[in-house]
Formats: structure tokens, sequence, C-alpha cells
């Protein structure tokens, strides 16, 4: 909520302009709060958001830093959308294959200088005050990037006994990309790493929610999972899709079996405990196995 470049400013959750005076802002905060509020017929989820809004710009010390960090100050000071890697340190890390969100970033960049125009300067095209004004398509580019980078600092604090690939081509389009392919004890798994933006839901093996429009996100995953799985001569034991904690309402959400795969869909900070632990119904892997997926995995995988 409020830190992803898909997500509503405290504003737009208070419903007011940016430049409104302490005294509207609170009459405006007080009246979302009567508006959205459970017992008279509100949404629980908005309330929350109605609430955390007022926590960030309900004094004038607190919104003039948030001002600062997301775009509404002359003087910016968020770096929270730039190039974000894993942190150098002394412990056992995971081996990690590819340029997570690497793509995804690439593209974004390509596409905000062509959107500011011919000629115009964009000096930092992750100046939250450009990324807001961005169209959405673009805004979810750079999203799902810093998604897939939180994914990749999980997987890459879980040690050595796991192995990951990021950005696997999966198609002759950049787009059909497998984000992450984990190669762990508890199994082999394919993973999505998405940010839409807001709550979802579930139906029929499927997520589901007014911002993701006609795309199927399992059906995707899985056809991508196949298409490695094939290359490499390797059977994935299941599929995960991570997405924002703010965006379930639950840490683990178990999709069952999806064409013979067992699904979960996760929030990021139960993604490192999954993988540990491993989706129920898949097969662990070990000895002579692992090293033997290994082997296939990085002598067939390709990277967009």
């Amino acid at each position: 909520m409020f830190d992803s470049p898909l997500s509503a400013s405290a504003y737009e959750v208070l419903g007011v302009d940016p430049a409104v005076d302490h005294d509207e802002l609170r009459r405006a905060y007080r009246l979302r709060l009567r508006q959205t509020h459970p017992d008279t017929g509100g949404d629980a989820a908005v309330f929350i958001q109605v609430q955390h809004a007022w926590e960030l710009v309900g004094t004038p010390e607190s919104r003039a830093a948030y001002d600062r960090g997301h775009g509404f100050a002359e003087e910016n000071e968020w770096s929270g959308w730039r190039v974000q890697t894993v942190r150098a340190d002394t412990r056992p890390r995971a081996r990690s294959y590819g340029q997570p969100g690497g793509w995804r970033r690439e593209r974004y960049l390509t596409l905000i200088r062509e959107w500011a125009g011919i000629g115009a300067e964009v000096p930092d095209p992750y100046d939250p005050a450009l990324v807001r004004q961005a169209p959405r398509e673009l805004r979810r580019l750079l999203a799902d990037a810093l998604a897939e980078e939180a994914t990749a600092r999980t997987v890459a604090d879980l040690g050595m006994g796991f192995t990951v690939w990021h950005d696997v081509a999966a198609g002759s389009d950049p787009e059909e990309k497998l984000d992450h392919v984990v190669l762990s004890p508890s199994g082999l798994y394919g993973v999505m790493s998405e940010d839409f933006g807001g709550v979802v839901g579930f139906r029929r093996g499927e997520i589901t929610g007014p911002s993701l429009g006609v795309r199927a996100p399992i059906t995707a995953l899985l056809a991508r999972m196949r298409v490695t799985a094939r290359a490499a001569r390797v059977r994935f034991g299941g599929a995960i899709v991570v997405l924002p904690d703010d965006d379930l309402v639950q840490a683990v959400t178990p999709m069952g079996t999806v064409r013979g795969v067992p699904v979960v869909v996760v929030r990021r900070s139960a993604l490192g405990m999954v993988l540990r632990q491993g989706v129920p119904g898949v097969r662990a892997i070990g000895g002579n196995e692992l090293f033997d997926v290994r082997t296939r995995l990085q002598q067939t995988v390709r990277f967009v």
C-alpha cells in the first residue's frame, strides 16, 4: 500500500487534492472514516487504508516527509523504485543466475522515455512525480520489476541449498518469461512475482480482481513452466504466485492441483517459509536427483 507504483496515494485514498490545507484534509479524513466504516456498510479493507493514509499525512511533519518521498514536494527524496540489488554479506547465499526484474526494468526505461516525448529530458525515470503521471501499463512494469527483485532477495537469504534462475525465457516473446525457477530440497518450483495494485480474489483455480482484466496469471505461469520443463527434461513439483502482503487476505492460499500441479498464492513475507517447508503435495528432491535437475536446468535455461 502507498509504496507501489500502482497504489493510490494517501491523498487519493482520502479523496482530496494534495494542495489542500490541513483543516480540509482533516475534514476529508473524518468523512472517509464515516463512509468506509464497516458498521455503516463500508469496506473494512478501505477503512484500514483510510487510517493508514491519515498516519502518513495527518501531521505537518509526517505530511512534509510523505510529500518529499512521494513526489508531492519540490524536493523529492524517495529512492525506493531505483534498482534494488541483493545485499552483500558474509552468509552463504543461494546460487542465483540471471537478473531479477531486469527485462521489465529495461522495458520500463524505454517506454517511459517514449511516453515523455522526443526531446524531453528525463533526468530521473524513477521520480515518483513522473511515475505517478505515467500510464498504468508503464507503472505496472515497474511494480512487477520491484516484485521480482523482492522475491530474489528472499530466495537469496535461504542459503546454499537453494538455486534460482531469474527471467527465464519460455517462448519467442520476452513477455512469456518465467519470473523465477527455484530448485530446493522441498521441490522444484515455477514462481511468478506480481503486483496487481489491489486486493485479489480467487475463482475456479485462478486469481481474479478488477485490476487483472482478462489476465489469467496461474494459467500463464503453468504454460511457461511446461515450456521450461520440456526443454530441460525436468518435472516441476509446484507453482507459486507471490503478491504484496496487502493484496492477500491470508498469508498462504492453496489453490489445489491445477492441471496436475499443486499451486499456492502467497504473501511476500511468507515466501521463505513456503519454500523451506514445501508446498503440500510436492515431492521433495535430494541427493543425486537434486544435482541432476540442477545440471539439466543449467544446461538449457536461456534468459530474456
